[in-house]
């Protein structure tokens, strides 16, 4: 198929890619009417559910996808049963990693177009097969003319212009996002036209390369010589709006990092949390794309981050609100807690319905991992309980939750938050992680031998830049 065709393909209207999901959701719907008509509980009609959804969205090449992946990683809870959270999950992972392959020809019409050469003149090999498809683009391994291996990613030909006009059409994802409410606990308190206009956003800033190349050379800058972290090196050179070349990395998938030793599991976790809340914390930067596919893991406990195409970043008025709220919340200082919650928006002003202590206790029903006795341990079942806990409005906090004002940014910190829990409850993650936070926000010593690690690396190498 030429570049035309396949994008011709991509292009299709915003009804035409909408239609597929809108009927499935009308099929599940009237499933589970005759489902609960019957008495059963039907495992099969809920595998066969969550197949039709990760097809359809499969299939997309676009928006949809990109939220299915975001909810791939949210803890699901089915509102028939919450035992079937595990089928929606095993489902929906395949999100995480690959999607059906572009042509070769069409990658290669794509290279040529934005590098001005095809791959065989501009490298001295570049193969065929892709290492990885996903929602906007595939990876092929190629190596340099001076004979260095890299990664070069090839974005679909005409997905951005689909995925703009998906944008366009903020129906699709509300509805979407309506759709999910039944899953995902965690949507229920939300504001969906601003969700979507959040998500719209990261999916929008995703489409430029040439953005996630600066973004991705700046990570590999701070974290140059780090003892556990890894960013691959970017190859300016070789890079565009649609191509984005770096250094290619091998490494452990997700699914054989799971098999791993408990402590090895362990190690790349705490790696995990070092660099996500770690780089807010000291450089006001969130790589905001948490999901387990942007990993590979080491067997030396080091880990290599990929995917930068969507990143926040925070001022430093905000990282210390941020702070100062983790620190008031653990200390289960109420006036303090709602002082900043105040100050940030998160609270209605001058609002003197809203109890302090109930505020509190509800923010740090989302820190138990820091809350909690220590070393604390995540896991999946830890983790879908306390999104229910903190999060559904017909919960202990409901009234509560529906008072609140939530700016855009909890959006994506939110996202960030499940991402992380998720992924580390996956792991069954154990560390100190209330003293590892310590470092950061109150100065504390390092907790661990990657925290002296980390601690010498950024004393030796970013001196005076810590934000913390």
């Amino acid at each position: 198929m030429t570049e035309q065709g396949w994008s011709h393909v991509v292009r299709r209207g915003r009804v035409s890619r909408a239609a597929p999901l809108l009927g499935a959701a009308s099929r599940t719907a009237g499933e589970a009417i005759v489902a609960s008509l019957r008495g059963r509980r039907d495992t099969g009609f809920h595998e066969r559910v969550a197949e039709r959804y990760a097809q359809r969205l499969g299939r997309s090449k676009g928006v949809l996808m990109k939220a299915g992946q975001l909810l791939s990683f949210v803890s699901f809870t089915p509102a028939v049963d919450g035992q079937y959270a595990p089928i929606y999950r095993a489902a929906l992972a395949r999100l995480q990693d690959d999607a059906p392959p572009m042509p070769y020809a069409d990658a290669a019409a794509v290279v040529t177009a934005e590098l001005g050469a095809p791959p065989e003149e501009l490298f001295a090999e570049f193969d065929r097969e892709p290492l990885a498809a996903a929602s906007i683009g595939q990876v092929h391994a190629a190596t340099l003319q001076e004979g260095r291996r890299v990664a070069v990613k090839v974005q679909y030909p005409g997905v951005a212009e689909a995925i703009r006009a998906d944008l366009a059409n903020t129906e699709l994802l509300v509805g979407f996002f309506g759709l999910a409410r039944s899953m995902a606990p965690a949507l229920t308190r939300m504001d969906l036209r601003g969700l979507a206009h959040e998500v719209s956003e990261r999916i929008g800033a995703e489409l430029d390369y040439r953005a996630e190349a600066a973004s991705q050379a700046e990570f590999a800058g701070i974290y140059r010589g780090h003892p556990f972290i890894r960013v691959p090196e970017i190859v300016p050179e070789l890079c565009a709006d649609r191509v984005l070349t770096m250094e290619l990395s091998d490494g452990m998938r997700w699914q054989k990092a799971l098999t791993a030793e408990p402590a090895l599991r362990d190690r790349w976790a705490e790696a995990l949390y070092r660099f996500t809340i770690g780089s807010l914390r000291r450089v006001g930067l969130f790589n905001a794309d948490p999901h387990p596919g942007n990993y590979l893991f080491h067997e030396d406990g080091t880990v290599t981050f990929l995917d930068f195409g969507c990143v926040k970043r925070f001022t430093p008025r905000q990282v210390a609100e941020i702070c100062a709220m983790v620190t008031a919340a653990v200390d289960d200082d109420a006036d303090g807690f709602a002082a900043v919650m105040r100050d940030t928006g998160f609270l209605p002003a001058g609002d003197g319905n809203l109890d302090p202590a109930e505020v509190v206790a509800w923010f740090r029903t989302s820190l138990n991992s820091l809350v909690e006795p220590q070393p604390f341990t995540f896991t999946p079942e830890r983790t879908a309980a306390t999104i229910a806990s903190a999060y559904s409005p017909s919960g202990r906090y409901g009234p509560l939750v529906r008072k609140l004002s939530l700016p855009p940014e909890f959006m994506l910190l939110m996202r960030i938050e499940l991402g992380m829990n998720a992924v580390l409850g996956e792991l069954n993650a154990t560390g100190p992680w209330l003293d590892i936070c310590a470092e950061w926000d109150r100065g504390g010593p390092p907790a661990t031998p990657y925290g002296e690690l980390d601690q010498a690396f950024w004393k030796e190498h970013h001196a005076g830049r810590s934000l913390a």
